[in-house]
């Protein structure tokens, strides 16, 4: 079955708390701007890259930025198409690779780490991140979900070091994104006098900005990692 051309994929990482997805680009971006101040360098393929929305946050970091994906984005984005589990660059070619929410739509993981650790120089830095709660999406290419055990087992075995391993966000943000993901899709289309509710208190009366104000709060107060949407996490190609 071959992947529709031009579909929508994140753009912008401006995390205003009117937003549906508030959290999750919310934390990812917060622990992402973190790794790649710290670990990016030289000359970086982005795999899966989309529209590129991460693209500003490595500006003045790196010598030159690359990215490949499966099919072209609809904002144009993408260098070289190819699939992450064949990638079109030769040995050693780059100093960071950097792939974000890729990992859990490739039905061969190993054959991916493989690839990204050719493509790497030695002692290259591997940043990616990957699901742990959401829901199914881009179907049926949606594949897997990830345990921050489940990271260290997949990256050890393909010859990486782990280096760093982040939840964006904890517990109580990853109920809020949920209920807000269910609550948009169950009302959002539908008739009838609850819909129309939800509409004008959700998209004119600030109701999504105040769930999500109060559901930051509770994260921050009481954080617990148990219960996490994402991972960030860095590893080292060994030699």
């Amino acid at each position: 079955m071959s992947r529709d051309e031009n579909i929508e994929r994140l753009s912008s990482t401006n995390a205003l708390k009117s937003r549906r997805d508030f959290m999750t680009v919310y934390f990812i971006t917060k622990e992402l701007k973190y790794v790649i101040a710290k670990y990016a360098k030289g000359k970086l393929l982005d795999v899966g890259c989309g529209n590129k929305p991460y693209e500003l946050l490595f500006s003045g970091i790196i010598e030159s930025y690359i990215g490949c994906d499966v099919i072209q984005s609809d904002k144009q984005k993408v260098d070289f198409i190819c699939e992450a589990t064949y990638l079109k660059f030769n040995d050693n070619m780059f100093s960071s690779v950097f792939s974000t929410q890729v990992i859990e739509h490739v039905d061969a993981t190993d054959t991916m780490l493989k690839e990204i650790h050719r493509v790497l120089q030695p002692g290259g830095v591997f940043i990616l991140s990957g699901p742990f709660v959401w829901e199914l999406h881009e179907e049926p290419y949606d594949f897997f979900r990830f345990t921050k055990y489940g990271f260290k087992a997949i990256l050890e075995r393909n010859n990486f070091e782990l280096l760093e391993l982040k939840p964006t966000g904890g517990k109580w943000a990853a109920i809020t994104q949920m209920n807000l993901n269910i609550w948009y899709s169950a009302f959002m289309n539908g008739k009838g006098l609850f819909p129309k509710l939800f509409k004008v208190f959700f998209l004119h009366f600030g109701g999504t900005w105040l769930v999500n104000a109060i559901g930051l709060w509770m994260d921050r107060k009481w954080f617990d990692e148990l219960l996490t949407l994402n991972y960030v996490v860095v590893a080292r190609k060994r030699n």
